[in-house]
């Protein structure tokens, strides 16, 4: 009796299926007899009511019917998915006079844009670039560039401490090292790059970008250096700019200078960006310790060396007048269509 209502339901799915007019409807089909809740499932429960011999022949021909009725639904589907790809085909014109769909134009971000141009200006100069780990040995980041266990820099405030003995670097410098130990004299190099600190506020980021610059040869001034870094201003702002150093202190250089520049905004006359003294600090620089060319197995009675560092969003910020350094990594698309 329940296997003459299997094929019952066999049948009139197969017909059904077969007249199914798209594929919708041939899925509620299919659901309505071999889903889980259709009727050859609900007639498995029906099976109790047999002798225990016959409930194995009887679950065999249920499924067999079942794996049928999958093999019908996957040839109509077929035959449907053709039919109704066949109309669509038909149908459809295609009108190459009407304009293409927008296409939003991307462009090159601002950070990215700015180390492009530094490193060209600067290459003129005989610079190329090194890069090295974003984490650091703390050899590298801090005790081989003259920076003590008990300097203000090494506070956990300031920096951030992976396993003992390495940091997420708070400065390029450490590519310095890496050079000068690998790397034969004289140099010329570039290291741009991201570098972490633990500050954050409208000027500063926890994750900023830094490019530094170190030439080391037999004979070097500051001279040479104020010289290098009055080329690149004039060409990355522009000729009318000045700059001028301040005695400042740093490890890492022995004597060290903070850079300012005269306003490209406002041209000297003050304004915001420059707190209406008519300069801004660009970076730093000095003449290499010859501490910092010990640690790296340089004679300082031979070479003599310079080293250069900028911010690269503070160098975005005062080229583009970008007025929060945030905007730099909010993925604003109307902050950034801007450098197409």
């Amino acid at each position: 009796m329940l296997e003459e209502k299997v094929k019952l339901i066999y049948n009139s799915a197969k017909s059904e299926m077969s007249a199914a007019i798209d594929s919708k409807s041939l899925y509620d089909l299919k659901v309505k007899f071999i889903g889980k809740s259709g009727e050859l499932s609900l007639i498995m429960k029906e099976m109790g009511s047999l002798p225990k011999e016959e409930r194995p022949g009887f679950g065999k021909v249920v499924n067999k019917y079942k794996k049928e009725l999958e093999a019908i639904y996957e040839s109509c589907e077929q035959k449907l998915k053709n039919k109704e790809l066949e109309n669509k085909l038909s149908s459809d014109t295609l009108d190459l006079t009407l304009p293409g769909p927008y296409q939003p134009v991307g462009s090159v971000h601002p950070i990215p844009l700015v180390i492009d141009e530094i490193v060209d200006i600067l290459a003129r100069l005989g610079y190329s670039v090194r890069t090295g780990p974003l984490i650091e040995k703390d050899w590298y980041n801090f005790e081989a560039l003259n920076i003590p266990a008990d300097h203000p820099a090494r506070d956990e405030q300031d920096t951030f401490y992976m396993k003992p003995g390495y940091v997420l670097r708070t400065q390029t410098s450490p590519v310095q090292i890496h050079t000068l130990e690998k790397e034969e004299l004289p140099l010329r190099v570039l290291s741009p790059g991201s570098v972490f600190r633990s500050d954050s506020d409208i000027s500063h980021s926890p994750n900023f970008h830094q490019i530094e610059g170190l030439l080391v040869d037999e004979k070097v001034s500051m001279a040479d250096l104020k010289g290098t870094i009055n080329f690149f201003v004039k060409e990355f702002f522009d000729s009318s700019i000045k700059i001028r150093f301040r005695p400042s202190f740093f490890p890492f250089t022995e004597p060290s200078a903070e850079v300012d520049c005269s306003c490209p905004i406002c041209k000297s006359k003050g304004c915001r960006m420059c707190k209406n003294t008519g300069w801004i600090e660009i970076g730093g620089c000095g003449l290499v310790n010859p501490k910092v060319l010990k640690s790296a197995n340089v004679d300082p009675d031979k070479w003599q060396g310079f080293a250069f560092g900028f911010g690269i969003e503070r160098m975005a910020i005062i080229k583009y007048g970008v007025s929060d350094i945030r905007l730099f990594s909010d993925n604003n698309s109307f902050f950034l269509k801007q450098f197409v």
